[in-house]
């Protein structure tokens, strides 16, 4: 995690992570290798479970000290929501601060609302997050508002979703300095992934969380 968080230039402040599949995973790992750099806050501008392996507070009174983490939010039963406190408050009182700025409903692939993505104007930082099991889905079954990624790539909602699709959509994100392209959790996918990352102009990780060795590769394209 040295390396990703030095590839992507992350560093004390707010990183926020938007996009599809893996958002939650890629936070967690995170959160795990940052804390020993210093303290970290965890939480959302838009919802997300509360995680269960980290202390829990509404309201954070005081400086955390280093290696401590956190999660923050205001809570509605298992689900957490945007801070009681502003991201300027939060950035003071913790190292890091990471936040899921962004809702794929467990989708791997996510075309944006109007009032989407939600990335706090502070964000020091911000990652896309793809699922590369979308690929050769149909948009219905693999992206997160379906009529709004098919409209964009000028395609019927059943179409298989290709890697100049997903370029595409991403292409319409509001702002983004990275992109982590998740799940490619065997030969096939990585090979994907590397496809995929050749289209776009900015650095690119290839990950797979859940697995023993979750950083799969690198790509930094020029344009």
């Amino acid at each position: 995690m040295r390396e990703f968080c030095s590839f992507f230039g992350i560093r004390k402040g707010i990183t926020a992570l938007i996009g599809g599949g893996g958002k939650t995973s890629t936070m967690y790992a995170l959160a795990d290798y940052l804390r020993i750099q210093g303290s970290v806050i965890v939480c959302t501008s838009t919802h997300i479970l509360k995680p269960p392996q980290y202390p829990y507070c509404p309201r954070i009174e005081k400086p955390l000290q280093s290696g401590e983490v956190y999660a923050t939010g205001m809570q509605n039963g298992q689900k957490l929501s945007c801070p009681e406190q502003s991201f300027c408050e939060l950035k003071e009182l913790a190292d890091y601060v990471i936040v899921e700025a962004d809702g794929s409903r467990q989708l791997p692939l996510k075309a944006h609302a109007s009032h989407e993505p939600v990335i706090p104007p502070e964000a020091d930082r911000v990652l896309v997050i793809i699922g590369i099991d979308g690929l050769g889905r149909k948009i219905s079954e693999a992206a997160h508002r379906p009529e709004r990624y098919a409209a964009i790539c000028g395609a019927d909602p059943d179409a298989i979703v290709t890697a100049q699709m997903i370029h595409d959509v991403v292409s319409t994100y509001p702002r983004f300095d990275g992109i982590v392209i998740n799940k490619a959790d065997d030969a096939d996918r990585i090979a994907k992934a590397e496809a995929l990352a050749a289209l776009f102009d900015v650095p690119v990780a290839i990950t797979a969380w859940q697995t023993e060795h979750p950083i799969k590769g690198y790509r930094r394209n020029h344009s």
